[in-house]
This record gives structure tokens, C-alpha cells and sequence, in this order.
């Protein structure tokens, strides 16, 4: 491996991650070569929610304005029973501060703001990774094509599927979320909602977000059986506000509309080995309860740059990476794990508790997330 090749990193992934990877590397003079399987970019989650920490971490990225420029803040959120009952909101804008308030944007756009002003040089569409190899000074990959990368480390940011874990720590199995084992996203035209609207019934979840262009972002899990038939999912939901079953009636006759995917959770006991780290939902995804997957991505990558930039030898940067990481990535799957109890909870004492212990534990879940990582 040449000096050139071993003063760069390898992203693995082109996605959120990997594309908040290779633009912190860019902000701090660091060079790198993103490689991503697919020939496209992918837009399948329709929009995503950016809490506080998210928005911070953006606006450390040089992306703040842009923001703004896109999507919809979130300034509050309701808890509603399945009978369209207020149970408790809270007050976003209030808690994280009118710089950081929570923000809700197409994932399109997302993607784009991460790729602004820097050069599709860095990025190679097409190459999925075959094989991985260690080297004394970095690491190096064989493509599908036959062709070989080398770097000095090897960053994989490539989802929950992640061809770099496998390749790093063999094929763990992946764990259903307790919170459900089934999920639907999709956009559409907005019902008149105002706020971040979750309505909550027995085995079932309807979340509503405003988006832009007069459209919300709508995310649905049904925690029994799983069964993607649109008739057994109108029937998890009959008894919700007209609201909601009417927009569900609208989603599902349109099938290209609703994008159905599991939910499947990220917990190993090791994100590094040697000049290969994991970042991101490769290293810990975790069920959309408290919307981290991508803010704790963005924030891995802003840890993960400061740190290379800070040294010429890099041979211990992933293990200093993964040490300053865990406490908080724990803490959000242990409060995840919280909140996904009572969604199974009896409704009458989901409905009873939730407004004593939701605010409670919105607050014990972000307040530590306030603090920056970098």
C-alpha cells in the first residue's frame, strides 16, 4: 500500500451514513473513497425525523441553513390513545432549543444536503465489496468486478445488512425489535395535522409527521402477526380515529405507495477489528422509537473524523471511536427497549401511566442526547 492509499479511508455504503462519513472527512482535509453497491441512490424511507441532536449535528457538518431550506421543523409532539384521546404532548422547539429544534425532511433531500458542494469524484456507484482483507497499515477490498481498493481504514456504513459486519465478525444473526416485527412508511397528502401525531392501540401504531408541499410522512407498525395483506392491516386499525383509517384507506390503494420493511435491531458486542470499524445502523440499528438511527449515525461520523484528523497513526483510532460511542448508543437502546414495554402494555393501562411516565421519558431519553459529542 502506497502513502496516498494509506493517508485515505474506504466508506463502504452511500447512504446517510456513509455520506455523513465522507463529508465530515472532507471538512477536516481528509481524503476518502466511498464505494456503494447500488448503481442509484435509494429514497425507500420517503422522509425521516430529525430530533435535537440530529439538527446539531447537521449544523457541525455546515448544513444548518441548507436544513432549514428543506422539510418542516417539528415543534411539538402528541401521544394519543387509538380513540384519538390526548394523552400527553410535548413541547420540541421548548426542549431543544430554537437552533436545534427537531426537523422533518424527505430523505432525498437529506441526501442531497449531505453531498453539497463536494465532488462525485470521492464516490463510486456500482461496486459492491466481495472481500476484505487486513493489512499492516489499512485494509483492502476486492469488488464484484475483480478490482481491489486499499486504505487505511476501512469505515463499514452500510445499513443494517452490512456486507462489512459480515465480512468483520461472520453472520450474527439480526434481532426482531421488540417493539414490532413489522413496518410501513409512506407519504401522503396531509390529513390536517399540525404536529408529530402518534395514535397508539393494542399491537398497533399510526404515526403522522408534516412534511412540505402539503404532505406528512406516515409510519405504521402492527406487532401481531406480521401480515402484510392490506385487509388484515385496516383490520389492526379499525377502531382508530376516522382520521387515521381514512389515510390508511388512501395509502393502501395505491400499493406502490407503502414500502414495508422489518424491524430489525443491531446489537453486537464488537464494532471493530483492527483498520475496520462499523458506524451506524451496521454497528447498532435500532427500532425508530426515539428516531436515532440516522443522529446517531451522523454522530458517529463527526467522532470518528475529529478523531483521524487528531492523529498520524491510525491503528488505534477504531477502538478509541467505539469507547467514546457505546455509552451513548446504549443508552438509546436501553431507553428504546423502555419505551417499546408499553406500546405492549394493555390499553387501559398504557392509557393510564403513559401520561405520568411519556414526558418522563422523553425527557430521560434526550436530555443526555443534548450534550455534543464533538
Amino acid at each position: 500500500m502506497d502513502t496516498q492509499q494509506a493517508g485515505r479511508v474506504l466508506i463502504a455504503g452511500g447512504g446517510i451514513a456513509g455520506l455523513a462519513v465522507r463529508r465530515a472527512l472532507h471538512r477536516r482535509g481528509i481524503p476518502s473513497l466511498t464505494l456503494e453497491r447500488r448503481g442509484v441512490q435509494s429514497d425507500a424511507g420517503l422522509a425521516i425525523n430529525l430530533p435535537g441532536n440530529a439538527v446539531r449535528a447537521l449544523s457541525q457538518l455546515g448544513l444548518l441553513d441548507g436544513l432549514r431550506a428543506a422539510g418542516s421543523p417539528v415543534r411539538r409532539r402528541e401521544y394519543r390513545t387509538e380513540r384519538g384521546r390526548l394523552l400527553f404532548s410535548v413541547d420540541e422547539t421548548a426542549f431543544w432549543g430554537s437552533e436545534t429544534g427537531p426537523h422533518c425532511l424527505r430523505r432525498a433531500d437529506l441526501m442531497r444536503l449531505l453531498q453539497q458542494d463536494l465532488s462525485p469524484g470521492d464516490i463510486r456507484p456500482g461496486s459492491g465489496i466481495a472481500a476484505i482483507r487486513q493489512e499492516p497499515r489499512g485494509a483492502e477490498v476486492l469488488l464484484e468486478d475483480g478490482t481491489t481498493e486499499s486504505g487505511g481504514l476501512l469505515v463499514g456504513a452500510d445499513g443494517v445488512h452490512s456486507t462489512i459486519r459480515r465480512g468483520l465478525f461472520g453472520d450474527q444473526a439480526l434481532g426482531t425489535a421488540m417493539l414490532a416485527r413489522q413496518s410501513w412508511r409512506f407519504m401522503t397528502p396531509n390529513p390536517g395535522i399540525e404536529a408529530w401525531t402518534l395514535w397508539a392501540g393494542t399491537g398497533a401504531l399510526f404515526l403522522l409527521i408534516p412534511v412540505d408541499r402539503g404532505e406528512a410522512y406516515g409510519w405504521v407498525s402492527v406487532s401481531r402477526g406480521g401480515n402484510a395483506d392490506p385487509e388484515a392491516i385496516r383490520g389492526a386499525f379499525a377502531a382508530f380515529p376516522r382520521l387515521v383509517c381514512d389515510t390508511l384507506d388512501a395509502v393502501l390503494s395505491r400499493p406502490d405507495a407503502i414500502h414495508h420493511s422489518p424491524l430489525e435491531e443491531v446489537r453486537i458486542p464488537v464494532w471493530v477489528r483492527d483498520r475496520a470499524v462499523l458506524l451506524g445502523d451496521a454497528a447498532h440499528a435500532t427500532a425508530p422509537v426515539w428516531a436515532q438511527g440516522a443522529a446517531l449515525a451522523l454522530e458517529d461520523a463527526l467522532v470518528l473524523a475529529r478523531l483521524l484528523s487528531e492523529r498520524t497513526d491510525w491503528s488505534g483510532v477504531g477502538a478509541e471511536y467505539e469507547r467514546l460511542r457505546r455509552p451513548r448508543v446504549d443508552h438509546v437502546q436501553r431507553m428504546t427497549d423502555r419505551l417499546s414495554r408499553t406500546a405492549r402494555w394493555p390499553d387501559w393501562a398504557r392509557n393510564l401511566l403513559l401520561p405520568v411516565v411519556g414526558p418522563r421519558s422523553y425527557r430521560a431519553t434526550y436530555d443526555p442526547l443534548r450534550m455534543p459529542v464533538v
